[in-house]
């Protein structure tokens, strides 16, 4: 039997993409090859890279507005690199939004290219909220946030308006609601969390902000040299591109990112607002940051906790530990989570609550 997984990454994926990588994995169509062993210059993956890039921009709603997708490696803590490298000029300064622990390590690798201004951070109050008063320089190269805080369960709702290029990491948000997309120059996010298994990174990039640092910058680390290559200036991470490529025609042929918000902030109502009536349990992001992605929480009394965690166990839950650095629980609820087993932990919570009474 299939867990209800609530894992935060490498994290759930459509039944639908599991069922076609599976076959791929023992033929791909019917090549007599496995995906794990087609060439990455064959006319295969050749289709497949080119789908899932098109894919990207047609769902974020930028084609056609200058932008390039690609599928790279290293994760998003490579592009904490690659970022700096291509849009922080010589002598100038990077402004950053720090909501969390990988909000902080992108900081910490920008600081290793010039002057980072940390313009706001919540981290006094352990990374609760997001920070709403900030000004911006108007001489930085860009301006950095992180959407969505997975170890914490925060999400910005807004973003700044600002002439300063927006660099976002959105590892964990991807595709899962509209936003105005064309106002971003980067937008990063590392596959495991909403849109497929780890192993590539999706990078979108403005390509007009590129080339303007005066930086001599490695082949491998410019954004411009995996462009000229189609996303494969080295060999590609090729079924991570492949499962997520099935993750994008999915959220496709299943309304698009429209239609998987509205799911998402039905499964998120559902889940805050049992938080919110069972006095057992108490949310730990403030309210008007609260992640729909990720959806943390804590025992109001931790002499429970052997208890509570019995019985999600018992209903075949699995992943909902809070992540090592923070403790408590963690619901991630991305787009492949089902209402119905976001209604199973729910059910948990009530029968929980009844135990205790």
């Amino acid at each position: 039997m299939k867990k209800h997984n609530f894992s935060a990454g490498p994290s759930i994926l459509p039944q639908e993409v599991l069922d076609k990588a599976a076959q791929a994995v023992l033929n791909y169509n019917n090549s007599g090859l496995s995906i794990l062993e087609i060439s990455h210059r064959s006319k295969d993956f050749v289709a497949i890279m080119e789908e899932a890039r098109t894919l990207a921009l047609e769902l974020l709603g930028l084609e056609g507005k200058g932008y390039q997708a690609l599928f790279l490696s290293g994760g998003a803590s490579m592009e904490f690199v690659r970022v700096p490298y291509s849009l922080l000029k010589q002598n100038g300064k990077a402004a950053y939004l720090d909501t969390g622990t990988w909000a902080a390590g992108a900081i910490k690798q920008a600081e290793k290219f010039g002057e980072t201004i940390v313009v706001a951070s919540s981290k006094s109050d352990n990374y609760s909220y997001i920070p709403k008063e900030y000004s911006i320089p108007t001489d930085a190269s860009y301006f950095h946030c992180t959407s969505n805080n997975t170890i914490f369960g925060t999400q910005m709702q807004d973003f700044p308006e600002t002439d300063v290029p927006i660099v976002c990491d959105m590892s964990s948000d991807i595709f899962s609601r509209e936003i105005d997309f064309s106002k971003f120059g980067i937008i990063y996010a590392g596959a495991q969390k909403n849109m497929g298994p780890a192993g590539t990174t999706l990078v979108v990039v403005k390509e007009e902000l590129l080339g303007k640092t005066d930086r001599v910058t490695p082949d491998i680390l410019d954004y411009s040299a995996h462009i000229a290559k189609d996303s494969m200036y080295n060999t590609p991470p090729v079924f991570a591109v492949y499962a997520s490529m099935l993750t994008l025609q999915w959220v496709k042929a299943n309304g698009g990112v429209a239609a998987m918000e509205k799911k998402n902030n039905e499964k998120a109502a559902l889940l805050y607002n049992e938080i919110e009536r069972n006095l057992l349990f108490k949310g730990v992001a403030k309210l008007e940051d609260r992640s729909k992605m990720n959806v943390t929480f804590i025992l109001v009394n931790e002499a429970h906790k052997e208890q509570f965690d019995k019985m999600w166990k018992a209903a075949n839950i699995s992943g909902l530990n809070g992540h090592r650095s923070v403790g408590g629980y963690r619901a991630s609820i991305y787009n492949a989570m089902s209402i119905e087993s976001v209604q199973v932990l729910v059910d948990v919570m009530q029968e929980f609550e009844k135990t205790i009474q």
